[in-house]
């Protein structure tokens, strides 16, 4: 049998040892609630999030990310979904405060190429367009996208520097919307070429730059996944924005 200083022993032990544990719980929570905070938009903000309907299959599985960003942006924020589809814009959900509503209207991309633009900054132009001047807070774009504008040809002189291209800038700028992008490669061009994917993420980056929004991409092959994108999205606006609140 046990002597009761071996077990008094083996109590105080499995005491130290409860009281560690808890302190590392009790030191980790408060550092994982301030990184939730940390990627938690802050700013009601009003914002189109545009989809190129002719992105590979795999972009479908990316709904529930973008899902999350959508219903987890601050109350009072507004949220248009719009698909770039054949050359128009198809809204699915006109801008709304109904967070929820805005998120379920999102689909499935159609990842066909009868469904290819003959660039998704026409599209983007009509979007534009549809935001109020009279609406207060700050104005942005999701456009997710190969970003290839090949209205002027195939052309190295011409990546990102297209007439298309300029006018989304100007009208951006007019409107002062930023426009922040998501590569990701179509069923088309830029699915078969890292050249072509080049091009795309050259115009995504001119776009997003001069409008003061940011574009994210990672290498002309594959495909990654969204998740830290929005976080790094996420950060971008709390950056920009977190004083206007």
């Amino acid at each position: 049998m046990f002597s009761l200083k071996k077990i008094f022993s083996v109590l105080t032990l499995s005491f130290l040892v409860l009281t560690i544990l808890s302190a590392s719980v009790s030191a980790a929570a408060p550092a994982n609630t301030r990184e939730a905070e940390a990627l938690r938009v802050r700013t009601p903000m009003n914002i189109a999030i545009l989809i190129q309907d002719d992105l590979i299959s795999q972009v479908g599985n990316e709904l529930g990310v973008t899902r999350d960003f959508i219903r987890s942006l601050p109350a009072g924020s507004r949220v248009m979904v719009g698909y770039i589809t054949s050359g128009t814009l198809q809204v699915r959900q006109p801008f709304t405060t109904d967070l929820n509503s805005a998120a379920r209207s999102l689909r499935i991309p159609a990842g066909s190429t009868a469904m290819s633009a003959f660039n998704p900054y026409i599209e983007v132009i009509e979007a534009l367009k549809k935001f109020d001047a009279s609406w207060k807070g700050p104005n942005a774009v999701l456009l997710i996208s190969d970003g290839l504008d090949v209205s002027r040809g195939f052309d190295a002189t011409v990546a990102g520097h297209t007439l298309d291209i300029d006018r989304t800038i100007n009208e951006a700028k007019r409107r002062d919307v930023a426009i922040y992008s998501f590569y990701a490669p179509s069923v088309g061009f830029t699915s078969r070429s890292r050249l072509a994917a080049s091009y795309g993420q050259s115009s995504l980056n001119r776009v997003s730059e001069e409008t003061g929004g940011r574009a994210f991409f990672q290498g002309t092959t594959g495909f990654v996944t969204f998740d830290s994108y929005f976080n790094r999205l996420r950060r971008e606006l709390n950056r920009h924005y977190a004083s206007a609140s």
